[in-house]
């Protein structure tokens, strides 16, 4: 009885290994990513390699997106930032080769190398933050604020210069 456990862990054991990557163990196919924005408050759309969009916010925001689309093909995102009063800005998401694919080499797993990780996307990883610099207020916009004062608060060459509309 016992060597029938034992054979019976040793089996799960290794159908364990031979079934699944590195990468896919240690390490993950959706990663979160921060977002933020130069000034704060930006609404952004993210949008995949397709051209699909994944996701709308604004920032700062967190977001977890899949990092692989599909066998041995790593995803890109492109981030739109828009803000009332600025230029738009784009920033762009790249996935990068895991550390932990390379080591279906060291365990000898050649199914995780070439079938597991590649499917699940886990042989990519993505960074761990996005920003997008929407620089300084366009020029000519027009400050939101309205200030309302009584005739007597104007100095009088500000009074002088009003003009009469009824």
């Amino acid at each position: 009885m016992k060597a029938l456990r034992t054979l019976f862990t040793v089996t799960a054991l290794a159908a364990t290994l031979l079934t699944s990557g590195c990468a896919s163990i240690a390490g993950d196919s959706k990663y979160p990513v921060n977002v933020s924005s130069t000034p704060s408050g930006a609404n952004f759309t993210i949008t995949n390699k397709a051209g699909v969009i994944v996701h709308n916010g604004s920032t700062p925001n967190t977001v977890t997106l899949p990092s692989g689309r599909g066998y041995f093909k790593g995803e890109a995102y492109t981030i739109t930032f828009k803000k009332e009063g600025y230029a738009d800005a784009n920033a762009t998401l790249e996935t990068s080769m895991s550390g932990w694919y390379w080591g279906n080499i060291v365990f000898g797993n050649l199914i995780g190398m070439l079938v597991v990780d590649p499917l699940t996307g886990a042989m990519y990883k993505l960074p761990e933050g996005a920003a997008g610099n929407l620089g300084n207020p366009l020029a000519g916009e027009a400050p939101k604020n309205l200030t309302l004062l009584e005739i007597d608060q104007l100095s009088p060459s500000n009074r002088a210069a009003l003009v009469r509309i009824n």
